[in-house]
């Protein structure tokens, strides 16, 4: 009597492959969502950090941080209102290893002695000042966003936009100031949200209530970076790097780099004024949307 031989034929080894491929194709999209879930976690943490770290300066100083300094518009220093939140971020140590340690690490001289723009130690193309320009802060990135945490920042051209010739490699960020529902370029110092050019608001000009404004949210690297150090003087689209409009809903296609976006599928985390954290769907009504960005126009 002959004996069956023993192990799979090629047939059940085939559909052994095809059960195991079948499953594994099942599995797949559950293990994504999954892991986008905890980034989208990870990133709803990182601007509530951001958030408390904005009202600790409010605190310390009674006003919020300005959007960022400029004497005009597109000139030094440029720093932005994350750069101000670094002795409130455990990042103290960047601000006394760079050119701002000859004065004490302080902001206090940014537009003090040495003409508007402050001392050579406090322009942001200074030597000194490279290592904070080159330094990632893992609590301004969205886990969700795979881009390079370095980019380089070219001079505009003539005619706004970009291929002019390199002007500095900075830190990525993926959280931009609010700066209402206007065109930055237009009026850089008259935002009617929390940030924009020397701005310098306390709580009593947001009017509309510190839950219903918003006060920082997700900017996504698709289409361009932001970068948390502030408005790179001569820079492409500097102003639009450091805060974000209400023009369109966030994550819009077509979109523009002063838009608002992100990483994560339906929308982009906010942080509102009084420190809580919502998730905004890209379907949301457009004047909604807008009325949350604004501080004080009463809707």
């Amino acid at each position: 009597m002959s004996r069956s031989p023993k192990g799979l034929t090629l047939i059940e080894l085939l559909v052994v492959l095809a059960i195991v491929s079948v499953l594994a194709a099942l599995l797949l999209p559950a293990i994504q969502a999954a892991r986008e879930a905890a980034r989208r976690v990870q990133c709803a943490n990182n601007i509530r950090q951001i958030g408390i770290a904005i009202q600790t300066h409010h605190d310390t100083f009674q006003r919020l941080p300005p959007g960022w300094i400029a004497y005009p518009p597109n000139s030094q220093p440029g720093w932005g209102w994350a750069a101000m939140l670094l002795s409130f971020t455990e990042q103290q140590n960047l601000l006394h290893d760079s050119g701002f340690g000859a004065h004490g690490g302080s902001w206090a001289g940014a537009g003090g002695a040495g003409g508007p723009a402050g001392p050579p130690e406090f322009q942001m193309n200074h030597a000194g000042n490279q290592p904070l320009r080159e330094s990632p802060l893992p609590g301004f990135l969205c886990p969700s966003d795979p881009s390079e945490k370095l980019f380089t920042l070219y001079q505009g051209n003539s005619g706004g936009g970009p291929g002019g010739p390199p002007l500095l490699e900075v830190a990525r960020t993926n959280y931009v100031g609010v700066f209402g529902s206007g065109v930055i370029e237009i009026t850089p110092g008259g935002g009617n949200g929390c940030f924009f050019q020397n701005s310098s608001l306390d709580v009593g000009d947001i009017v509309d209530g510190l839950s219903n404004t918003l006060l920082v949210g997700e900017h996504g690297s698709r289409l361009d970076h932001a970068t948390w150090i502030g408005a790179v003087p001569g820079a492409h689209r500097n102003m639009a790097r450091v805060v974000s409009a209400a023009e369109r809903v966030p994550n819009h296609v077509p979109n523009d780099l002063a838009d608002f976006s992100s990483f994560h599928p339906g929308g982009a985390n906010f942080v509102l004024c009084d420190g809580s954290v919502q998730m905004i769907s890209d379907q949301i009504d457009l004047t909604v949307f807008q009325a949350l960005a604004t501080r004080a126009k009463g809707d």
